[in-house]
């Protein structure tokens, strides 16, 4: 890809990935997306042939913006901060995602990919913490993501109380941190 198509298509993934987050998917039109990435509408086309195509690739880039993070974490001086940094990342993409997973077909090829990339990341981040002793060991990487999504769900019905979401996390990650020498912060 040239560097100026490259850039274009950076430029309406961003896009694209902000105009969801604030609206959800289903109040953004693609002309609006063009028009946030300062680009014209066939160059939006000429990149994401369908809206489908679109919301795919802005999953895929979170999916793996995700991943990255988990490389990092992996890396971290403190393990049991790592997790907890992971379990706020997993619920933030959790919360900007769901517009878009309800709108992707389940049997879309490239939803068992990111699974996968989500669940080996969640494992391996909490595995570290688990064997410095700072996080619970009977809880599974599938766990992580199923707190993330309860978590989410449970924010959603009680909207009008904005520190809800934080609250639950500080919550869920003090009981996954709860083995002595824990580290959160």
């Amino acid at each position: 890809m040239r560097a100026d198509a490259r850039r274009n298509y950076e430029r309406l993934l961003a896009a694209a990935s902000v105009a969801f987050a604030e609206r959800g998917t289903d109040d953004v039109s693609l002309e609006e997306i063009a028009r946030r990435a300062g680009v014209g509408i066939g160059t939006l086309y000429r990149h994401f042939p369908t809206r489908p195509a679109l919301l795919e690739a802005v999953y895929r880039d979170q999916v793996e913006v995700l991943g990255a993070l988990a490389g990092k974490l992996l890396a971290a001086e403190s393990p049991g901060a790592a997790l907890a940094a992971w379990v706020k990342a997993l619920v933030e993409f959790s919360v900007t995602k769901r517009s878009l997973m309800r709108e992707l077909m389940a049997d879309s090829p490239f939803i068992p990919v990111c699974k996968t990339v989500i669940s080996e990341s969640s494992s391996a981040v909490l595995e570290r913490a688990q064997r410095a002793g700072v996080a619970r060991s009977d809880v599974t990487g599938s766990d992580l993501s199923r707190m993330a999504h309860g978590l989410v769900m449970a924010a959603e019905f009680g909207k009008d109380d904005p520190g809800l979401l934080d609250r639950m996390v500080s919550v869920v990650l003090a009981g996954l941190l709860s083995q002595p020498g824990a580290d959160s912060s």
